[in-house]
């Protein structure tokens, strides 16, 4: 299917730049980000938002509680990560604030964006793993307060946020016996070495512009940041597809059609399969990477937000 018209006609906004990062940080290019991130007809979800502080083995962790309800009791909740190379990234990102109302409107949830620690300034693995290991184990304790059932909360989130995600479930998984109800793994990366592109995706993506890819150095750059060090150092939690996966919780795999990062999700569903995990793994069609930046305006968006939403409100079996 043909890249989303809407993306297209933004195309003409990031001719010239040299970087995704110089583009959302450079000043330089202010103007042309204000009309590349402009959706005049969107209305964002209007839900109860307040801010917290959550304790961390490395100070407080900044969150963002969506959708809470007085009285209410039991209700699924979901603790989300924003994307961002684990270098960039905030709670006003819409990856962040449209996609936590938009889940926690369509599942009836309470959604924790959590504003983990990003890789900067000295900052590396396992710093924002632990970040959000703390946020699940604070909602799960302060379940009743936040009208949720602690053993219906969910983790998910985008891109370096689904590594996060994934990295969060296993180390709950492993050292309180008690992985999350679902894990949201929306075009995430797996791998601290990406898998080639086989050539139907290489094909594919001949059609994007060269700063939405990631080519090895640029994808093995990001992932020694994050780690502090060689790929090598790279644990399981750390990336996922090294990991024992066995006894991982049920798990959707969100993917994007125009995305070099594809192959680490396809990789990691098989994976999961492959340990008779429940996973479901979707290709959202005419999309590139990042597309929960964008409103759900858009029928591929708002469809993968319905996909998260429904996994989020799906009861977790007795006994699972």
């Amino acid at each position: 299917m043909p890249i989303h018209p809407e993306t297209l006609r933004r195309f003409a906004h990031i001719e010239g730049v040299p970087s995704m990062q110089a583009f959302f940080e450079d000043p330089r290019y202010a103007e042309r980000r204000v009309a590349f991130e402009s959706w005049p007809d969107y209305e964002v979800p209007d839900v109860a938002v307040r801010a917290a502080e959550v304790p961390g083995p490395h100070g407080p962790v900044p969150v963002r509680v969506y959708g809470e309800r007085p009285g209410a009791t039991g209700r699924p909740a979901l603790v989300w990560m924003h994307g961002g190379a684990f270098m960039m990234g905030d709670l006003d990102m819409p990856e962040a604030d449209w996609t936590s109302r938009e889940v926690a409107r369509r599942a009836d949830a309470v959604v924790v964006s959590v504003d983990y620690r990003l890789c900067q300034n000295g900052v590396h693995y396992p710093v924002p793993h632990d970040d959000v290991v703390a946020v699940v184990r604070w909602v799960r304790e302060n379940a009743a307060d936040l009208g949720v059932d602690p053993e219906w909360i969910s983790v998910g989130g985008a891109s370096a946020g689904a590594n996060l995600a994934a990295g969060a479930a296993l180390k709950l998984r492993d050292e309180d016996r008690r992985p999350p109800a679902h894990l949201i793994f929306a075009y995430g990366v797996a791998h601290a070495v990406l898998p080639p592109l086989g050539p139907e995706l290489a094909e594919l993506m001949s059609h994007v512009p060269q700063v939405f890819h990631f080519p090895p150095e640029a994808h093995g750059f990001l992932n020694q940041n994050y780690l502090g060090g060689p790929l090598s150092k790279a644990d399981g939690y750390a990336f996922p597809i090294l990991a024992d996966l066995r006894g991982m919780c049920s798990t959707l795999v969100l993917n994007a059609e125009y995305d070099d990062l594809r192959v680490s999700g396809e990789a990691f569903a098989a994976a999961l399969a492959a340990t008779g995990v429940d996973v479901r793994q979707v290709m959202v069609r005419s999309m590139m990477h990042g597309y929960l930046n964008l409103p759900a305006t858009l029928g591929p968006t708002a469809a993968a937000l319905d996909l998260i939403a429904a996994t989020v409100g799906r009861p977790v079996p007795v006994g699972a």
